[in-house]
């Protein structure tokens, strides 16, 4: 019974194996410089000015939530379209309602002015 998970254990020691390999790699034939602009955070190529203590807007995390809140919800509609025609008039009332509920929620946000950047 055991024999079935061979593959899988072989597979795996070898992604380990492979990854400590080219880790191994890395550090014995990688070029080391201490320079004092590696310790700097980079983004966009801007260098940084201010303090990192800096308050965040919450606009950015108000629009952060929103995005995953929206994209989790549209999972939902994959297992749906697969099977759709197996569920027949009844799954499709029930994903006409589930959108609805959808669209109200984007509508709300909208109104309430979640996504403006002014």
């Amino acid at each position: 019974m055991i024999e079935v998970y061979y593959p899988i254990l072989f597979l795996g020691f070898f992604a380990a194996l492979l990854a400590v390999i080219m880790v191994s790699i890395s550090i014995l034939l990688g070029r080391r410089t201490d320079m004092g602009k590696k310790e700097e955070p980079y983004e966009c190529g801007v260098e940084p000015v201010g303090s990192t203590r800096d308050p965040i807007p919450v606009k950015f995390y108000m629009v952060a939530i929103l995005f995953i809140l929206f994209d989790i919800e549209v999972i939902f509609l994959y297992p749906w379209a697969v099977i759709s025609r197996q569920l027949g008039l009844f799954g499709f009332i029930e994903m006409v309602v589930f959108v609805i509920i959808l669209l109200v929620g984007y509508f709300y946000i909208l109104g309430r002015g979640a996504l403006k950047w002014d």
